[in-house]
């Protein structure tokens, strides 16, 4: 008998999949996806078999056959959505496939892997299947199960080509079967039947409803662009509920983790559906069986972050964007991919409808539109008798100012809190100074592992790098000079806090930020809190400018917008301008009014005027003219390779000889650099990057299929950590 050679993806970093021979019991058809425990070297790693071939370069006798055959495969149409992710992301096939598994089906110790799988009892193994005689499907049932030595699930069995429910059950009472089950709790949320009446939409959130409804049955992407308050949510219950009604599956995607709460819980008090969720504050047997619901047909809505687009859906009806201009949706390490742009491929290919929502698009997504590729939706006023709040810019130059605030702010917040109501204070810089700096000689702390400052957290007594994590404890004396004169420079979340309860101190101050919020449930809490109407005072970075809906907020104070107007990234002003649409929108969101105050020492700056006077449509146009005369994206198509190392030569090395194997390829791209990272040294490695540019993704592409897959051929390539960002959404 000819030997079955596979062709399989295995989790290394290496752009090739490897042969290997089928187990010799396996007579039947092999299904691609199917995961495979393969012996690697000297490590036992998870496979994903891609194809049988009919032949190998490699002599047959050289093969190592496959060591097992496990449960849970990926399903045809993730397999070749994941396929063709690599190839855009020039990222190894195996590592993508990897990325997309929960974490349990990455582990070659199968012992974890329990949930809905029947395996055979020692008798099952022991029981030739021949001489079941007189139940043909019972016996070809036990050879299956005979060759899936890990056990089969439900996505298996349903690949047999008879009803195998019966034939199982008898398998069971004759004890050749037994059914595997997981203690864990499930990732389910069960929902009550809604309570009261649904919010009764205005006529732009009817039109919006049914310009998505209308596409239900095909294909279409959608922009929703509504103004922060606008009720872009509820157009999403909308939708979801007719997705319901035809028994489809509804995909909803969110930027971060701490929006999961409010959206999860506006679903539970609409639909009473069992509710799956995928993000990373599940542990793995949680991420296992929302995994395997939604892939089984168990549940019709499923809410996560970026990673949850690779979940399999049985029955797929809509996919979601929330926020979709949002940076997070980008995987900024090992498989870079953006999920928002891959939402729009999978939808394509399930041939569903995609609806991306936000106040502040992308560039990206208003340049699609006006191409016609996307049909773009507007909501412009506010849902209910919310009102847009008033923004006004604070010139603070020559102005007192205590701890970050100046005196004019302080007035309102008084006010705002005799009234009752509560105050949103933005400041994107957690910790309690960013620097500590000496009075006598101006000596700066530095860390010792990169280009940066440490920043002095005082609740902790240390100094902290925000971009590497080395700590230690600040010095009683300078270094430089020994003076004991150390002061803190400048202001973060934490000394805020501070302030705030000297001058406030009958308020409820609530500070909301990474270092606040690590402890499980510690998020969930003071967002619980903020809504109520609990706490007076909240102080956030970017964690509390994302979609949160704070009904009791009237006054939001942004206190340093300055850093961000000089920045060197040409897409530092888009993100500026969506940061602070975003912030100012958590104000009067309910029945009350809202005002807005930014402190600035540059209030004639073009970027604030526009946002001030004309708005982010206004901004956004003349961005993209400027994008434009300067060939940016969207007008072009951009990659970054990187690479890293602990001395500064050998990352430059590199990235000549990969600028010269891309050379051939011009003048189809562009190429700039070896140039230093913004940040040069990061945690003890210094970084360069070479910028490649292009006028169209295709030239982009098929320069990058040349050279990518064998940079590793070139010499010194072992010495540094290179990595490719295709769409790099930061030069960090």
């Amino acid at each position: 008998m000819t030997a079955k050679i596979l062709k399989i993806a295995v989790p290394v970093p290496l752009y090739k999949c490897f042969d290997y021979l089928a187990p010799v019991e396996c007579t039947g058809p092999i299904i691609a996806g199917t995961r495979v425990l393969v012996q690697f070297g000297n490590r036992q790693l998870v496979g994903i078999i891609i194809s049988e071939q009919a032949s190998s370069d490699v002599p047959v006798k050289k093969l190592k056959a496959v060591r097992q055959l496990l449960p849970h495969p990926l399903p045809s149409e993730l397999l070749n959505f994941l396929q063709w992710a690599a190839s855009y992301y020039q990222h190894p096939i195996g590592e993508a496939l990897n990325h997309a598994l929960p974490a349990i089906l990455r582990q070659a110790d199968q012992k974890q892997v329990l949930a809905n799988l029947w395996q055979l009892t020692a008798v099952g193994f022991a029981q030739n299947p021949d001489e079941l005689t007189r139940s043909p499907r019972q016996a070809e049932l036990l050879r299956q199960l005979q060759l899936y030595k890990g056990g089969m699930d439900k996505a298996q069995l349903d690949l047999l080509s008879f009803n195998w429910r019966d034939s199982l059950r008898s398998l069971e009472k004759k004890q050749l079967v037994k059914r595997l089950t997981q203690s864990q709790a499930s990732a389910l949320i069960q929902c009550q039947p809604s309570i009261g009446c649904k919010p009764i939409l205005n006529e732009q959130q009817q039109s919006a409803v049914a310009s998505v409804a209308a596409s239900l049955d095909h294909y279409q992407a959608f922009l929703l662009e509504g103004i922060t308050g606008s009720g872009k949510t509820e157009v999403y219950l909308h939708l979801v509920e007719q997705v319901l009604l035809s028994n489809k599956q509804s995909l909803i995607l969110v930027p971060e983790i701490n929006l999961t709460p409010q959206l999860i819980s506006r679903f539970k008090e609409r639909f009473s559906v069992p509710i799956a969720v995928l993000h990373s504050g599940l542990n793995n047997s949680q991420r296992l069986l929302a995994w395997q619901q939604a892939r089984d047909n168990q549940v019709n809505i499923i809410i996560g972050t970026r990673s949850a687009l690779f979940t399999p859906l049985a029955n797929p009806g809509l996919i979601i964007v929330d926020e979709e201009h949002d940076s997070s949706y980008k995987q900024q390490d090992n498989f870079r991919y953006q999920a928002r742009d891959l939402a729009l491929v999978r939808a394509k290919r399930l041939d569903i409808p995609l609806l991306m929502g936000s106040a502040t698009p992308s560039l990206e997504s208003l340049f699609n539109s006006q191409q016609g590729r996307y049909q773009r939706i507007k909501l412009t006023q506010r849902a209910g008798n919310a009102n847009p709040p008033n923004i006004q810019l604070l010139d603070v130059r020559r102005k007192p100012m205590q701890e970050g605030l100046s005196d004019h702010l302080v007035e309102l917040i008084r006010q705002t809190l005799e009234q009752k109501s509560q105050v949103l204070l933005f400041l994107n810089r957690r910790g309690y100074a960013p620097a500590l700096l000496c009075h006598d000689c101006g000596w700066v702390m530095p860390c010792p592992r990169c280009d940066a400052k440490l920043t002095y957290h005082h609740q902790r007594t240390l100094m902290r790098c925000h971009h590497c994590g080395h700590e230690t404890r600040p010095p009683k004396r300078c270094p430089e000079c020994q003076c004991e004169e150390l002061i803190n420079i400048g202001i973060g979340t934490e000394r805020l806090e501070k302030y705030l309860n000297s001058i406030f101190p009958d308020a409820d101050i609530s500070r909301i930020d990474s270092d606040t919020t690590s402890r499980k449930g510690s998020l969930d809490k003071k967002l619980a809190d903020a809504h109520s109407g609990k706490s007076d005072i909240l102080i956030g970075t970017q964690m509390l400018a994302k979609g949160h809906d704070f009904p009791h907020v009237t006054l939001v104070g942004i206190l340093d917008v300055d850093g961000s107007l000089f920045s060197s990234d040409f897409r530092a002003p888009e993100f500026m301008a969506q940061q602070l649409i975003q912030v100012a929108g958590r104000a009067g969101r309910a029945d009350k009014s809202g005002r807005v105050i930014i402190q600035t020492h540059h209030p004639e700056h073009p970027l604030l005027q526009t946002l001030l006077h004309h708005g982010y449509p206004a901004f956004a146009k003349e961005a993209l003219e400027e994008r434009q005369q300067a060939c940016f994206p969207p007008y072009s198509s951009l990659a970054l390779l990187r690479a890293e190392a602990t001395q500064a030569y050998l990352p430059v090395q590199f990235l000549e000889q990969a600028f010269e194997r891309f050379s051939p390829c011009q003048p189809k791209i562009e190429l700039f650099g070896p140039f230093p990272s913004p940040m040069e040294r990061r945690a003890g490695r210094y970084r360069y990057q070479l910028l490649i540019q292009a006028t169209s993704r295709a030239a982009l592409q098929q320069c990058l299929n040349k050279v990518i897959p064998h940079l590793n051929d070139l010499a010194g390539a072992n010495k540094v950590r290179w990595s490719i960002d295709i769409d790099p959404q930061s030069m960090l």
